[in-house]
Protein backbone atom coordinates (compact mmCIF):
# COMPACT_ATOMS: atom_id res chain seq x y z
CA UNK A 1 0.00 0.00 0.00
CA UNK A 2 2.96 2.50 0.43
CA UNK A 3 4.50 1.80 -2.98
CA UNK A 4 1.21 2.05 -4.66
CA UNK A 5 0.77 5.52 -2.47
CA UNK A 6 3.73 6.71 -4.06
CA UNK A 7 3.35 5.76 -7.51
CA UNK A 8 -0.13 8.08 -6.97
CA UNK A 9 2.22 10.97 -6.93
CA UNK A 10 2.09 11.79 -3.16
CA UNK A 11 4.89 14.13 -2.16
CA UNK A 12 8.14 12.87 -1.01
CA UNK A 13 8.93 14.37 2.48
CA UNK A 14 11.78 17.45 1.07
CA UNK A 15 15.57 16.54 1.85
CA UNK A 16 17.74 18.45 4.12
CA UNK A 17 20.29 21.36 1.95
CA UNK A 18 23.73 20.55 2.83
CA UNK A 19 25.25 23.34 4.00
CA UNK A 20 22.13 25.51 4.10
CA UNK A 21 21.27 28.56 1.85
CA UNK A 22 25.24 29.04 1.67
CA UNK A 23 25.93 26.52 -0.39
CA UNK A 24 23.08 27.06 -2.83
CA UNK A 25 24.26 30.27 -4.26
CA UNK A 26 27.80 29.13 -4.21
CA UNK A 27 26.82 26.25 -6.55
CA UNK A 28 24.26 29.06 -8.41
CA UNK A 29 27.21 31.62 -8.49
CA UNK A 30 28.57 30.13 -11.88
CA UNK A 31 25.57 29.48 -13.60
CA UNK A 32 24.72 33.67 -12.62
CA UNK A 33 28.13 34.47 -14.10
CA UNK A 34 27.75 32.38 -17.27
CA UNK A 35 24.51 34.08 -17.96
CA UNK A 36 25.78 37.96 -17.41
CA UNK A 37 28.87 36.95 -20.18
CA UNK A 38 26.67 35.13 -22.20
CA UNK A 39 23.84 38.78 -22.33
CA UNK A 40 27.28 40.93 -22.35
CA UNK A 41 28.29 39.44 -25.56
CA UNK A 42 25.53 39.33 -26.57
CA UNK A 43 25.16 43.15 -26.47
CA UNK A 44 28.58 43.32 -28.55
CA UNK A 45 27.33 41.20 -30.77
CA UNK A 46 24.05 43.54 -31.73
CA UNK A 47 27.23 46.65 -31.35
CA UNK A 48 28.66 45.52 -34.14
CA UNK A 49 25.51 45.58 -36.18
CA UNK A 50 23.92 48.79 -34.70
CA UNK A 51 27.54 51.41 -34.67
CA UNK A 52 29.08 52.04 -37.98
CA UNK A 53 26.31 51.90 -40.07
CA UNK A 54 27.27 54.54 -41.98
CA UNK A 55 30.98 56.03 -43.15
CA UNK A 56 30.00 59.79 -41.25
CA UNK A 57 31.77 61.01 -38.08
CA UNK A 58 29.07 62.26 -36.59
CA UNK A 59 26.41 59.52 -37.31
CA UNK A 60 29.19 56.87 -36.14
CA UNK A 61 29.56 58.61 -32.69
CA UNK A 62 25.54 59.53 -32.08
CA UNK A 63 25.22 55.82 -32.98
CA UNK A 64 27.62 55.20 -30.33
CA UNK A 65 25.97 57.40 -27.34
CA UNK A 66 22.59 56.28 -28.29
CA UNK A 67 23.43 52.19 -28.18
CA UNK A 68 24.67 52.53 -24.37
CA UNK A 69 21.45 53.83 -22.94
CA UNK A 70 20.31 52.65 -20.72
CA UNK A 71 21.92 49.32 -21.12
CA UNK A 72 25.02 50.43 -19.69
CA UNK A 73 23.98 53.94 -18.55
CA UNK A 74 21.44 56.65 -17.95
CA UNK A 75 23.58 58.76 -20.11
CA UNK A 76 26.93 59.04 -22.40
CA UNK A 77 28.23 61.71 -24.20
CA UNK A 78 31.25 61.16 -27.10
CA UNK A 79 33.36 63.57 -27.60
CA UNK A 80 36.23 63.50 -30.68
CA UNK A 81 39.46 65.32 -31.31
CA UNK A 82 39.23 68.15 -33.57
CA UNK A 83 41.71 66.84 -36.14
CA UNK A 84 39.83 63.57 -36.44
CA UNK A 85 36.57 65.58 -37.90
CA UNK A 86 39.16 67.32 -40.16
CA UNK A 87 40.12 63.61 -41.58
CA UNK A 88 43.29 64.08 -40.19
CA UNK A 89 45.38 61.80 -37.80
CA UNK A 90 44.69 61.02 -34.48
CA UNK A 91 46.94 61.49 -31.19
CA UNK A 92 49.72 59.01 -30.77
CA UNK A 93 51.56 61.09 -28.74
CA UNK A 94 51.18 61.21 -24.84
CA UNK A 95 52.04 64.01 -23.10
CA UNK A 96 50.89 66.48 -20.15
CA UNK A 97 48.18 68.11 -22.82
CA UNK A 98 45.16 66.78 -23.96
CA UNK A 99 44.28 68.07 -27.90
CA UNK A 100 41.14 69.86 -28.81
CA UNK A 101 37.88 67.73 -28.51
CA UNK A 102 34.65 68.79 -29.69
CA UNK A 103 31.28 67.63 -28.54
CA UNK A 104 29.84 65.34 -30.93
CA UNK A 105 26.96 62.90 -29.33
CA UNK A 106 24.62 63.27 -26.01
CA UNK A 107 21.96 60.71 -24.71
CA UNK A 108 20.66 59.97 -21.81
CA UNK A 109 17.44 58.64 -20.56
CA UNK A 110 14.29 60.51 -20.35
CA UNK A 111 13.43 62.82 -17.90
CA UNK A 112 16.83 63.48 -17.10
CA UNK A 113 18.29 67.09 -17.06
CA UNK A 114 22.00 67.52 -16.95
CA UNK A 115 24.21 70.64 -18.76
CA UNK A 116 26.62 68.37 -20.99
CA UNK A 117 28.94 70.73 -23.87
CA UNK A 118 26.81 71.91 -27.13
CA UNK A 119 26.74 69.07 -29.49
CA UNK A 120 29.14 70.89 -32.04
CA UNK A 121 31.48 72.73 -29.75
CA UNK A 122 34.75 72.26 -27.99
CA UNK A 123 34.50 70.33 -25.07
CA UNK A 124 36.06 71.82 -21.83
CA UNK A 125 38.76 69.52 -20.86
CA UNK A 126 40.65 71.17 -18.07
CA UNK A 127 43.50 69.97 -16.64
CA UNK A 128 41.55 69.42 -13.31
CA UNK A 129 38.89 67.38 -14.90
CA UNK A 130 38.71 63.47 -15.17
CA UNK A 131 38.16 63.60 -19.00
CA UNK A 132 41.43 65.19 -19.28
CA UNK A 133 43.36 62.54 -16.96
CA UNK A 134 41.10 59.80 -19.07
CA UNK A 135 43.12 61.88 -22.53
CA UNK A 136 46.35 62.12 -21.13
CA UNK A 137 46.75 58.45 -19.65
CA UNK A 138 44.58 56.84 -21.99
CA UNK A 139 43.03 54.53 -19.15
CA UNK A 140 39.55 54.43 -18.29
CA UNK A 141 38.28 56.37 -15.53
CA UNK A 142 36.32 55.33 -12.69
CA UNK A 143 34.44 56.79 -9.95
CA UNK A 144 32.03 54.58 -8.45
CA UNK A 145 30.42 56.80 -5.66
CA UNK A 146 30.78 59.99 -6.56
CA UNK A 147 31.60 62.61 -3.43
CA UNK A 148 30.52 66.21 -3.62
CA UNK A 149 34.49 67.39 -5.10
CA UNK A 150 33.90 65.21 -7.45
CA UNK A 151 31.10 67.14 -9.70
CA UNK A 152 33.08 69.81 -10.40
CA UNK A 153 35.87 67.72 -11.93
CA UNK A 154 33.31 65.94 -13.93
CA UNK A 155 30.65 68.31 -14.95
CA UNK A 156 32.05 71.14 -17.95
CA UNK A 157 30.73 73.83 -15.96
CA UNK A 158 29.72 74.53 -12.25
CA UNK A 159 25.75 75.24 -13.32
CA UNK A 160 26.30 71.75 -14.65
CA UNK A 161 27.86 70.45 -11.41
CA UNK A 162 24.28 71.53 -9.70
CA UNK A 163 21.84 70.11 -12.14
CA UNK A 164 24.16 66.44 -11.93
CA UNK A 165 23.74 66.64 -8.03
CA UNK A 166 19.80 67.22 -8.08
CA UNK A 167 19.49 64.80 -10.58
CA UNK A 168 20.99 62.26 -8.68
CA UNK A 169 24.19 61.51 -10.25
CA UNK A 170 26.10 58.90 -8.37
CA UNK A 171 28.97 57.06 -10.65
CA UNK A 172 31.37 57.98 -13.75
CA UNK A 173 33.40 56.55 -16.10
CA UNK A 174 35.20 57.44 -18.92
CA UNK A 175 36.75 55.65 -21.60
CA UNK A 176 39.52 56.71 -24.06
CA UNK A 177 38.86 55.71 -27.94
CA UNK A 178 41.43 53.90 -29.34
CA UNK A 179 41.99 52.62 -32.60
CA UNK A 180 44.85 51.24 -34.45
CA UNK A 181 47.13 52.97 -31.26
CA UNK A 182 45.74 56.74 -32.28
CA UNK A 183 43.54 58.07 -29.50
CA UNK A 184 40.14 59.44 -31.32
CA UNK A 185 38.16 60.97 -28.79
CA UNK A 186 36.46 60.20 -25.48
CA UNK A 187 33.23 58.83 -24.27
CA UNK A 188 31.93 59.43 -20.82
CA UNK A 189 29.00 57.83 -18.52
CA UNK A 190 26.77 58.44 -16.09
CA UNK A 191 24.07 56.45 -13.51
CA UNK A 192 21.53 58.22 -11.24
CA UNK A 193 19.00 57.20 -8.67
CA UNK A 194 18.95 53.74 -7.55
CA UNK A 195 20.73 51.76 -10.12
CA UNK A 196 23.77 50.20 -9.34
CA UNK A 197 27.03 51.95 -9.50
CA UNK A 198 29.73 50.82 -12.30
CA UNK A 199 31.82 48.14 -11.49
CA UNK A 200 34.88 46.79 -13.03
CA UNK A 201 32.92 44.17 -14.96
CA UNK A 202 31.20 47.48 -16.50
CA UNK A 203 34.59 49.46 -16.99
CA UNK A 204 35.98 45.60 -18.80
CA UNK A 205 32.60 46.00 -20.90
CA UNK A 206 32.39 50.00 -21.58
CA UNK A 207 36.55 49.18 -22.99
CA UNK A 208 35.65 46.38 -25.55
CA UNK A 209 32.68 48.75 -26.71
CA UNK A 210 34.92 51.68 -26.87
CA UNK A 211 37.46 49.41 -28.98
CA UNK A 212 34.92 48.57 -31.64
CA UNK A 213 33.71 51.55 -32.01
CA UNK A 214 36.72 53.90 -32.48
CA UNK A 215 37.13 51.07 -35.58
CA UNK A 216 34.62 52.41 -36.73
CA UNK A 217 35.05 55.96 -36.31
CA UNK A 218 38.60 55.57 -37.41
CA UNK A 219 37.03 54.04 -40.80
CA UNK A 220 34.87 56.81 -41.62
CA UNK A 221 37.89 59.35 -40.83
CA UNK A 222 39.64 57.45 -43.47
CA UNK A 223 36.79 57.54 -45.82
CA UNK A 224 36.86 61.10 -45.24
CA UNK A 225 40.14 61.50 -45.71
CA UNK A 226 39.90 59.92 -48.95
CA UNK A 227 37.12 61.48 -50.34
CA UNK A 228 38.32 64.91 -49.48
CA UNK A 229 41.77 64.28 -51.26
CA UNK A 230 39.91 63.33 -55.02
CA UNK A 231 37.84 66.27 -54.12
CA UNK A 232 40.70 68.28 -53.91
CA UNK A 233 42.31 67.11 -56.80
CA UNK A 234 39.20 67.35 -58.47
CA UNK A 235 38.80 70.88 -58.07
CA UNK A 236 42.74 71.52 -58.08
CA UNK A 237 42.43 70.49 -61.71
CA UNK A 238 39.31 72.47 -62.51
CA UNK A 239 39.18 76.41 -63.47
CA UNK A 240 38.67 78.00 -60.46
CA UNK A 241 37.52 81.48 -62.85
CA UNK A 242 36.04 81.97 -65.75
CA UNK A 243 37.67 84.38 -68.51
CA UNK A 244 35.61 87.35 -69.36
CA UNK A 245 33.19 86.25 -72.65
CA UNK A 246 31.89 88.48 -74.76
CA UNK A 247 28.17 88.41 -75.41
CA UNK A 248 28.19 85.70 -72.72
CA UNK A 249 27.60 84.78 -68.69
CA UNK A 250 29.04 81.72 -67.72
CA UNK A 251 27.60 79.96 -64.50
CA UNK A 252 29.26 76.74 -63.47
CA UNK A 253 28.81 74.78 -60.27
CA UNK A 254 30.27 71.00 -59.69
CA UNK A 255 29.45 69.05 -56.86
CA UNK A 256 31.20 65.75 -55.89
CA UNK A 257 29.50 61.84 -55.01
CA UNK A 258 29.19 61.02 -51.42
CA UNK A 259 31.21 58.03 -52.44
CA UNK A 260 35.25 58.81 -53.01
CA UNK A 261 35.00 56.06 -54.95
CA UNK A 262 32.62 57.91 -57.45
CA UNK A 263 34.42 61.35 -57.73
CA UNK A 264 36.94 62.35 -60.32
CA UNK A 265 35.92 62.01 -63.97
CA UNK A 266 33.53 64.57 -64.63
CA UNK A 267 35.55 68.16 -66.00
CA UNK A 268 34.88 71.78 -67.22
CA UNK A 269 36.63 74.26 -69.49
CA UNK A 270 35.65 77.75 -70.89
CA UNK A 271 38.54 79.03 -72.90
CA UNK A 272 38.46 82.57 -74.79
CA UNK A 273 39.42 82.69 -78.39
CA UNK A 274 39.79 84.86 -81.04
CA UNK A 275 37.79 88.14 -81.58
CA UNK A 276 35.35 87.10 -78.81
CA UNK A 277 34.47 83.51 -79.60
CA UNK A 278 34.23 80.89 -76.35
CA UNK A 279 34.85 77.37 -76.15
CA UNK A 280 32.76 75.65 -73.63
CA UNK A 281 33.74 71.87 -72.65
CA UNK A 282 32.30 69.50 -70.24
CA UNK A 283 33.32 66.09 -70.13
CA UNK A 284 33.34 62.63 -68.60
CA UNK A 285 36.21 60.62 -68.08
CA UNK A 286 34.52 56.85 -68.01
CA UNK A 287 36.35 55.93 -64.78
CA UNK A 288 36.52 56.85 -60.98
CA UNK A 289 38.70 57.80 -58.05
CA UNK A 290 42.51 59.39 -58.33
CA UNK A 291 43.21 57.39 -61.56
CA UNK A 292 40.21 59.51 -63.22
CA UNK A 293 41.01 62.71 -61.85
CA UNK A 294 44.66 62.75 -63.24
CA UNK A 295 43.05 61.53 -66.73
CA UNK A 296 41.15 64.47 -66.83
CA UNK A 297 43.29 66.54 -65.94
CA UNK A 298 45.54 65.65 -68.82
CA UNK A 299 42.73 65.69 -70.86
CA UNK A 300 41.40 69.14 -70.20
CA UNK A 301 45.05 70.45 -70.68
CA UNK A 302 45.18 68.49 -74.21
CA UNK A 303 41.90 70.28 -74.62
CA UNK A 304 42.55 73.64 -73.90
CA UNK A 305 46.04 73.34 -76.04
CA UNK A 306 44.40 72.16 -78.94
CA UNK A 307 41.65 75.02 -78.99
CA UNK A 308 44.12 77.14 -78.82
CA UNK A 309 45.08 75.97 -82.37
CA UNK A 310 42.03 75.07 -83.63
CA UNK A 311 38.55 76.56 -82.94
CA UNK A 312 36.53 74.32 -85.40
CA UNK A 313 35.01 71.56 -82.20
CA UNK A 314 34.90 69.03 -84.50
CA UNK A 315 38.48 68.99 -85.61
CA UNK A 316 39.22 69.20 -81.59
CA UNK A 317 37.22 66.23 -80.80
CA UNK A 318 38.72 64.31 -83.32
CA UNK A 319 42.30 65.82 -82.47
CA UNK A 320 41.56 64.75 -78.90
CA UNK A 321 40.25 61.16 -79.49
CA UNK A 322 44.41 60.37 -81.17
CA UNK A 323 45.42 61.66 -77.88
CA UNK A 324 42.76 59.77 -75.47
CA UNK A 325 44.01 56.53 -76.93
CA UNK A 326 47.89 57.68 -76.03
CA UNK A 327 46.75 58.67 -72.14
CA UNK A 328 45.96 55.48 -70.89
CA UNK A 329 44.82 51.93 -71.85
CA UNK A 330 41.45 51.33 -72.52
CA UNK A 331 40.50 55.01 -71.46
CA UNK A 332 38.04 56.53 -73.06
CA UNK A 333 35.86 59.55 -71.94
CA UNK A 334 32.85 62.07 -73.28
CA UNK A 335 33.11 65.57 -74.15
CA UNK A 336 30.59 67.86 -75.47
CA UNK A 337 32.71 70.99 -77.04
CA UNK A 338 30.61 74.62 -78.03
CA UNK A 339 32.06 77.72 -79.44
CA UNK A 340 29.77 80.30 -79.28
CA UNK A 341 30.55 83.74 -81.89
CA UNK A 342 29.07 86.50 -80.11
CA UNK A 343 29.25 88.49 -84.01
CA UNK A 344 26.92 85.80 -85.60
CA UNK A 345 24.72 84.54 -82.40
CA UNK A 346 25.29 81.20 -82.47
CA UNK A 347 26.95 78.01 -81.46
CA UNK A 348 28.70 75.55 -83.29
CA UNK A 349 28.34 71.96 -81.27
CA UNK A 350 30.33 68.56 -81.68
CA UNK A 351 29.32 65.55 -79.27
CA UNK A 352 31.87 62.68 -78.33
CA UNK A 353 29.30 60.27 -76.85
CA UNK A 354 27.68 63.13 -74.41
CA UNK A 355 24.33 63.86 -73.39
CA UNK A 356 22.96 66.70 -75.91
CA UNK A 357 22.72 70.28 -74.18
CA UNK A 358 19.93 72.04 -73.36
CA UNK A 359 18.37 75.36 -75.01
CA UNK A 360 16.13 77.74 -73.69
CA UNK A 361 14.72 80.62 -75.43
CA UNK A 362 13.87 83.75 -74.39
CA UNK A 363 10.20 82.48 -73.45
CA UNK A 364 11.88 80.25 -70.70
CA UNK A 365 10.99 77.35 -72.86
CA UNK A 366 14.15 74.14 -72.83
CA UNK A 367 14.31 71.81 -74.76
CA UNK A 368 17.17 69.57 -75.75
CA UNK A 369 19.00 69.81 -78.92
CA UNK A 370 19.61 67.61 -81.46
CA UNK A 371 23.73 66.68 -81.84
CA UNK A 372 24.41 64.10 -83.29
CA UNK A 373 26.52 61.78 -81.03
CA UNK A 374 29.77 60.89 -81.70
CA UNK A 375 31.87 57.74 -80.12
CA UNK A 376 33.59 58.57 -76.90
CA UNK A 377 36.56 59.84 -77.17
CA UNK A 378 39.49 57.46 -77.26
CA UNK A 379 37.18 54.43 -78.89
CA UNK A 380 39.09 55.54 -82.68
CA UNK A 381 35.89 55.68 -84.64
CA UNK A 382 36.26 59.67 -86.17
CA UNK A 383 34.69 61.84 -87.80
CA UNK A 384 32.40 64.00 -85.96
CA UNK A 385 29.58 65.77 -87.40
CA UNK A 386 29.00 69.33 -85.68
CA UNK A 387 25.22 71.42 -85.41
CA UNK A 388 25.01 75.12 -85.90
CA UNK A 389 22.61 76.39 -83.74
CA UNK A 390 21.44 80.00 -83.71
CA UNK A 391 20.85 81.53 -80.08
CA UNK A 392 18.14 84.26 -79.98
CA UNK A 393 19.13 87.16 -77.85
CA UNK A 394 19.19 86.22 -73.68
CA UNK A 395 19.11 82.63 -75.06
CA UNK A 396 20.62 80.12 -72.68
CA UNK A 397 22.18 76.92 -73.31
CA UNK A 398 22.88 74.13 -70.40
CA UNK A 399 25.38 71.73 -70.61
CA UNK A 400 25.81 68.88 -67.97
CA UNK A 401 27.38 65.35 -67.25
CA UNK A 402 25.66 62.32 -66.66
CA UNK A 403 26.46 62.12 -62.93
CA UNK A 404 23.63 65.29 -62.59
CA UNK A 405 20.39 62.50 -64.05
CA UNK A 406 21.64 59.55 -62.77
CA UNK A 407 20.08 58.37 -59.98
CA UNK A 408 19.63 55.21 -57.65
CA UNK A 409 15.81 55.91 -57.65
CA UNK A 410 14.37 57.35 -60.78
CA UNK A 411 14.50 56.25 -64.53
CA UNK A 412 16.76 58.37 -66.75
CA UNK A 413 13.73 59.45 -69.00
CA UNK A 414 12.09 60.95 -65.20
CA UNK A 415 15.28 62.22 -64.65
CA UNK A 416 15.92 64.19 -67.71
CA UNK A 417 12.49 65.01 -67.82
CA UNK A 418 13.46 66.50 -63.97
CA UNK A 419 16.05 68.44 -66.20
CA UNK A 420 14.41 70.26 -68.92
CA UNK A 421 11.69 71.28 -66.36
CA UNK A 422 14.61 72.93 -63.69
CA UNK A 423 16.58 74.47 -66.70
CA UNK A 424 13.23 76.13 -67.80
CA UNK A 425 11.33 76.87 -64.41
CA UNK A 426 12.30 80.46 -63.74
CA UNK A 427 16.14 80.36 -62.63
CA UNK A 428 18.20 82.88 -60.84
CA UNK A 429 19.80 85.24 -63.41
CA UNK A 430 23.06 84.77 -60.92
CA UNK A 431 26.12 83.22 -60.07
CA UNK A 432 23.83 80.24 -58.35
CA UNK A 433 21.86 79.31 -61.31
CA UNK A 434 23.69 76.25 -61.69
CA UNK A 435 23.44 75.52 -57.95
CA UNK A 436 19.74 76.08 -58.49
CA UNK A 437 19.63 73.40 -61.40
CA UNK A 438 21.44 70.86 -59.38
CA UNK A 439 18.99 70.86 -56.27
CA UNK A 440 16.00 70.97 -58.46
CA UNK A 441 16.58 67.63 -60.15
CA UNK A 442 17.45 65.47 -57.31
CA UNK A 443 19.98 65.27 -54.27
CA UNK A 444 20.02 60.83 -54.48
CA UNK A 445 22.86 61.22 -57.27
CA UNK A 446 25.10 58.38 -57.50
CA UNK A 447 27.91 59.85 -59.36
CA UNK A 448 29.53 63.32 -59.29
CA UNK A 449 27.87 66.00 -61.42
CA UNK A 450 28.81 69.29 -63.35
CA UNK A 451 26.50 71.64 -64.48
CA UNK A 452 27.36 75.06 -66.80
CA UNK A 453 24.78 77.65 -67.79
CA UNK A 454 25.48 80.22 -70.63
CA UNK A 455 23.52 83.27 -70.89
CA UNK A 456 23.86 84.93 -74.59
CA UNK A 457 23.38 88.68 -74.01
CA UNK A 458 23.60 91.46 -76.82
CA UNK A 459 26.86 93.11 -77.29
CA UNK A 460 26.75 96.72 -76.38
CA UNK A 461 24.81 99.54 -77.28
CA UNK A 462 27.71 101.31 -78.63
CA UNK A 463 28.83 98.26 -80.88
CA UNK A 464 31.16 96.44 -79.49
CA UNK A 465 31.99 94.38 -82.14
CA UNK A 466 32.83 95.29 -85.65
CA UNK A 467 32.57 93.04 -88.80
CA UNK A 468 33.88 93.60 -92.45
CA UNK A 469 34.18 92.00 -95.53
CA UNK A 470 37.10 92.57 -97.47
CA UNK A 471 37.47 92.29 -101.25
CA UNK A 472 40.40 89.88 -102.43
CA UNK A 473 42.76 92.45 -104.11
CA UNK A 474 44.95 94.99 -103.45
CA UNK A 475 42.56 97.15 -102.22
CA UNK A 476 41.83 95.66 -99.30
CA UNK A 477 44.53 97.04 -97.29
CA UNK A 478 43.29 100.82 -97.70
CA UNK A 479 39.72 99.70 -97.02
CA UNK A 480 41.06 97.47 -94.04
CA UNK A 481 42.70 100.65 -92.50
CA UNK A 482 40.41 103.14 -93.71
CA UNK A 483 37.35 101.08 -91.64
CA UNK A 484 40.23 100.55 -88.36
CA UNK A 485 40.71 104.24 -87.87
CA UNK A 486 36.58 105.38 -88.38
CA UNK A 487 35.47 102.31 -85.94
CA UNK A 488 38.05 103.15 -83.46
CA UNK A 489 37.10 107.09 -84.00
CA UNK A 490 33.90 105.80 -82.74
CA UNK A 491 35.16 104.43 -80.35
CA UNK A 492 37.09 106.73 -78.48
CA UNK A 493 40.35 105.16 -78.81
CA UNK A 494 41.97 107.40 -80.84
CA UNK A 495 45.26 106.47 -79.12
CA UNK A 496 45.74 103.24 -80.43
CA UNK A 497 44.75 104.37 -84.41
CA UNK A 498 48.16 104.33 -85.60
CA UNK A 499 49.22 101.29 -84.07
CA UNK A 500 46.15 99.55 -85.08
CA UNK A 501 46.77 100.15 -88.88
CA UNK A 502 50.00 98.95 -88.89
CA UNK A 503 49.08 95.93 -87.42
CA UNK A 504 45.72 95.28 -90.06
CA UNK A 505 47.93 96.17 -92.76
CA UNK A 506 50.41 93.76 -92.00
CA UNK A 507 47.43 90.89 -91.07
CA UNK A 508 45.91 91.78 -94.66
CA UNK A 509 49.04 91.87 -96.65
CA UNK A 510 49.88 88.49 -95.61
CA UNK A 511 46.53 87.40 -96.62
CA UNK A 512 47.13 88.11 -99.74
CA UNK A 513 50.44 87.11 -100.15
CA UNK A 514 49.93 83.66 -98.15
CA UNK A 515 46.57 82.79 -97.90
CA UNK A 516 45.27 83.38 -100.86
CA UNK A 517 43.27 86.06 -100.39
CA UNK A 518 41.29 88.37 -97.37
CA UNK A 519 38.15 87.38 -96.63
CA UNK A 520 36.75 89.14 -93.41
CA UNK A 521 38.13 91.97 -90.52
CA UNK A 522 36.95 92.32 -87.52
CA UNK A 523 37.66 94.49 -84.74
CA UNK A 524 36.12 93.42 -80.43
CA UNK A 525 36.30 95.74 -78.03
CA UNK A 526 35.91 94.53 -74.70
CA UNK A 527 38.82 93.48 -71.92
CA UNK A 528 41.51 94.43 -74.71
CA UNK A 529 40.71 95.84 -78.62
CA UNK A 530 41.79 92.48 -80.85
CA UNK A 531 42.11 92.32 -84.31
CA UNK A 532 41.07 89.74 -86.57
CA UNK A 533 41.95 88.71 -90.69
CA UNK A 534 40.64 85.55 -92.23
CA UNK A 535 41.88 84.25 -94.90
CA UNK A 536 41.46 80.41 -97.22
CA UNK A 537 44.64 79.78 -96.52
CA UNK A 538 46.27 76.20 -94.65
CA UNK A 539 49.00 77.24 -93.07
CA UNK A 540 49.13 78.93 -89.89
CA UNK A 541 52.46 81.47 -89.82
CA UNK A 542 55.38 81.90 -87.90
CA UNK A 543 57.87 84.69 -87.18
CA UNK A 544 60.92 83.84 -89.25
CA UNK A 545 64.40 85.02 -88.40
CA UNK A 546 64.93 87.98 -91.18
CA UNK A 547 68.86 88.72 -92.23
CA UNK A 548 69.81 92.23 -92.29
CA UNK A 549 69.59 92.14 -96.33
CA UNK A 550 66.35 90.81 -96.46
CA UNK A 551 63.55 92.96 -97.58
CA UNK A 552 60.84 91.16 -95.74
CA UNK A 553 59.76 88.84 -93.15
CA UNK A 554 59.30 91.16 -90.33
CA UNK A 555 55.72 91.81 -90.36
CA UNK A 556 55.43 88.95 -87.70
CA UNK A 557 58.09 90.43 -85.45
CA UNK A 558 56.70 93.86 -85.67
CA UNK A 559 53.64 93.00 -84.36
CA UNK A 560 54.87 90.88 -81.84
CA UNK A 561 56.52 93.89 -80.74
CA UNK A 562 53.10 96.45 -80.77
CA UNK A 563 50.96 94.07 -79.82
CA UNK A 564 50.15 92.06 -76.10
CA UNK A 565 49.87 88.72 -77.90
CA UNK A 566 48.98 87.59 -81.19
CA UNK A 567 47.98 84.09 -82.88
CA UNK A 568 46.31 82.55 -85.52
CA UNK A 569 43.96 79.54 -85.51
CA UNK A 570 42.18 77.39 -88.07
CA UNK A 571 38.47 77.63 -89.21
CA UNK A 572 36.34 75.68 -91.14
CA UNK A 573 37.11 78.03 -94.33
CA UNK A 574 40.62 78.20 -93.78
CA UNK A 575 42.48 80.16 -90.70
CA UNK A 576 42.12 83.79 -88.82
CA UNK A 577 45.16 85.46 -87.45
CA UNK A 578 45.13 87.96 -84.65
CA UNK A 579 46.14 90.77 -82.91
CA UNK A 580 45.47 91.84 -78.63
CA UNK A 581 46.22 95.14 -77.77
CA UNK A 582 45.58 96.69 -74.26
CA UNK A 583 43.17 99.49 -73.99
CA UNK A 584 43.59 102.60 -73.11
CA UNK A 585 43.48 103.34 -69.32
CA UNK A 586 41.55 107.00 -69.38
CA UNK A 587 38.92 105.05 -71.66
CA UNK A 588 37.20 103.43 -68.09
CA UNK A 589 38.39 100.38 -68.82
CA UNK A 590 41.89 99.64 -67.94
CA UNK A 591 44.12 96.65 -69.61
CA UNK A 592 45.45 94.54 -67.11
CA UNK A 593 48.69 95.27 -65.77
Amino acid sequence: MRERHWLRGARRPPRPLVGGRRTLRAALRPLSDALVARHRLAWLNEAALRIGTTLDLRRTAEELSDFTVPELADASAVDLLDSVLRFQEGDRVRGPGAPELRAMAVSHVEGLELAPDPVGELSVHTADRLGQTCLTTREPVLLTRMTPSDFDAVAPTPEAAALMRRAGVHSYLAVPLIARGVLLGLADFLRVGSRAPFTDADVALAMDLASQAALCIDNARLYGREREHVVTLQRALLPRTSPGTPGLDVSTCYSPADDPAAVGGDWFDVVALPSGRTALMVGDVMGRGLAAAATMGRLRTVARTLMALDIAPERLLARLDLAARDLEEDQVATLLCAVYDPCAGSFRIASAGHPPPLLTGPDGVASFLDVPVGAPLGAGVIPYDPVDCPVPGKGRLTLFTDGLVRSRTAGLGTQLERLRAAVGDGVPEDGTVCRAITERVGADRSDDAIVLVAATRPLGPEGDAYVRALPPDGKAAGQARAAVREQLVTWGLEDLVDTTELVVSELVGNALRYGNAPGELRLLRHERLSVEVSDSGPDLPQIQHADVNDESGRGLQLINLLCRRWGSCRTADGKVVWAEQDLPARTGTPGPP
